[in-house]
């Protein structure tokens, strides 16, 4: 693509929302343009949780800060039309039409699912974490992070977390999820990307996402933050969160999730 035809599309990148009319800008960069290298730290990105494509609305937020500095202040499409071209070049096509697929089958789980604890679905700090652990989130310092913390080895942190009372409601719902969907005859994608774990189940597949990403962003980056800045623990911008249960006759291991590179929070869950 020429640089005056991808000017054009920038500029006439109509609103990613319904309605409305679709205004022109002239903006002047050229194909050259490119990420910056450093991100622009104070930079107070848009929201994009509003839309449904074949990304992660975080990773959008993300990449907002490393645009080049003249399209900062550019409205919210051309941002959007921007980062999806870059985001596109590196996804094959097979793996958007995976993503598709993927989107399909949470919107029929959503549309159908009857939760048992509706009130999980939605983040609530108090009554979801111990108050050491909201102590130090609170805090949001080194010292008080490592207050709560063991580390066994370089580089592995272990605290407690998670109150006693929802641990039981969130595998009481795992349990009702696995039981309604036997019901259902519907095939169950395992947390393994290649669906070696045969028990266990992805809980953004069945309407955590939401809560998951609040988990990520208020509560996770701030500890990833301190302790991982070289593994990008300052711009976490996606999650997998899944449940496993290992034991005889059950998964032994979690296996591999291929090349991709991520920070690994694991929490163990005794019964």
């Amino acid at each position: 693509m020429s640089s005056q035809n991808q000017n054009r599309s920038l500029e006439q990148a109509g609103p990613s929302g319904s309605g409305g009319q679709v205004g022109v800008r002239v903006v002047n960069w050229s194909g050259s343009d490119r990420l910056c290298i450093s991100p622009k730290r104070d930079h107070k990105p848009e929201n994009y949780d509003d839309l449904q494509f074949e990304f992660n609305p975080n990773i959008f937020a993300s990449l907002e800060h490393y645009l080049p500095p003249h399209m900062l202040n550019l409205s919210r499409d051309v941002k959007l039309h921007y980062i999806r071209n870059i985001l596109l070049r590196y996804l094959p096509e097979n793996d958007r039409i995976w993503i598709q697929k993927l989107r399909e089958y949470r919107l029929k789980i959503i549309l159908n699912y009857p939760p048992l604890h509706k009130e999980i679905f939605t983040m609530d700090a108090e009554s979801f974490f111990v108050p050491s652990f909201l102590r130090a989130i609170k805090e949001n310092t080194e010292a008080s992070f490592r207050s709560i913390m063991a580390e066994p080895c370089k580089g592995v942190y272990t605290f407690e977390m998670l109150q006693p009372q929802f641990c039981k409601k969130l595998m009481s719902e795992v349990d009702h999820f696995e039981r309604w969907v036997h019901g259902t005859k519907l095939r169950i994608m395992r947390p393994n990307a290649m669906n070696k774990n045969k028990h266990g189940v992805i809980l953004d597949d069945f309407a955590f996402e939401a809560m998951l990403d609040r988990f990520m962003c208020d509560f996770i980056q701030p500890i990833s933050r301190v302790f991982y800045p070289e593994l990008g623990g300052s711009s976490l911008d996606s999650h997998h969160g899944f449940v496993v249960e290992y034991g005889i006759n059950k998964d032994v291991e979690l296996g591999s999730q291929g090349q991709k590179a991520y920070l690994k929070f694991r929490i163990l869950v005794k019964m």
